[in-house]
């Protein structure tokens, strides 16, 4: 890969060397490689780093960018579907043992592990989808996001793209996941292995994340620690026409240790009344 970083790394830096067909097929040569899952954007952290210790490859989503500048609209028909537009769909999930319910949307240039579900719903290049996981109906897998196995997207959850700049982190999600209905995660937050996120909570880089389950409030911004049980909640902040509730996120307790990740999560539901 080495190779194909210095070629995609050169040609980010000057986009006149596109017209190299060395550098181009170094591009094209990127994508088919993040779209069978031998190349990702982000990679995870070793046995003995932090959860939170994710690489972010950004000659990977500079290949993504220049992809962009070196395809052509066209029209794509699937049945009696029409799109327009620069970027193929997804094929061989049958080979790949990926289930794609229709109208659901697999983009070129993500990789679905095995056993992956995507319902009408929404993955976009340079995503990655772990083994096991739902991404359900009108749930959508933002550009470079990496969502790990056995996850559950629940119906309309958004999970953010960060394709710019492209040093930045993707919005990473780790095993076991759960997220609930109309939650949203963007600006590369980062939620650790078998958290669940509630109902309507939305996690930005910015949205303060309060701890509040010990005896002093512990204030976290950007990550979300594995196992935690998180929901909405209203801060309030002075502003100059007077006080107001600003949205946060709560985390209230921890998902239990259980070795079924089934009945974990039905028990955390239950010990902490957290909606889906």
């Amino acid at each position: 890969m080495e190779s194909l970083r210095a070629l995609v790394e050169a040609a980010f830096a000057d986009r006149s060397l596109l017209a190299s067909k060395e550098n181009s097929d170094a591009v094209f040569a990127t994508i088919d490689a993040l779209d069978r899952g031998e190349l990702r954007v982000a990679s995870p952290p070793g046995p003995n780093e932090a959860w939170d210790a994710w690489t972010t490859h950004a000659w990977v989503k500079q290949a993504i960018l220049l992809y962009f500048s070196l395809q052509k609209m066209e029209k794509l028909e699937v049945g009696p579907f029409e799109f327009y537009d620069k970027i193929p769909l997804k094929t061989g999930l049958d080979k790949a043992n990926v289930r794609v319910v229709p109208p659901g949307v697999v983009r070129r240039g993500a990789f679905l592990e095995a056993g992956a579900i995507v319902m009408p719903g929404y993955v976009n290049i340079g995503a990655r989808v772990g083994a096991g996981t739902m991404v359900d109906t009108w749930a959508t897998v933002g550009s470079c996001a990496q969502v790990g196995k056995d996850c559950h997207l629940a119906g309309g959850v958004g999970i953010g793209g960060v394709l710019e700049p492209p040093s930045a982190r993707p919005v990473i999600l780790g095993d076991g996941v759960f997220v609930g209905s109309r939650v949203v995660i963007v600006e590369g937050t980062i939620v650790g292995d078998l958290a669940v996120i509630g109902a309507g909570v939305v996690l930005t880089a910015s949205t303060a994340i309060y701890d509040v389950t010990g005896s002093e409030v512990v204030e976290l911004r950007g990550k979300v620690p594995p196992r935690s049980v998180v929901i909405p909640g209203v801060r309030n902040k002075k502003f100059p026409a007077g006080e107001f509730g600003v949205p946060c996120a709560l985390i209230i307790g921890q998902r239990s240790l259980a070795t079924d990740k089934k009945v974990s999560l039905n028990q955390a539901l239950r010990d902490f009344a957290v909606p889906v």
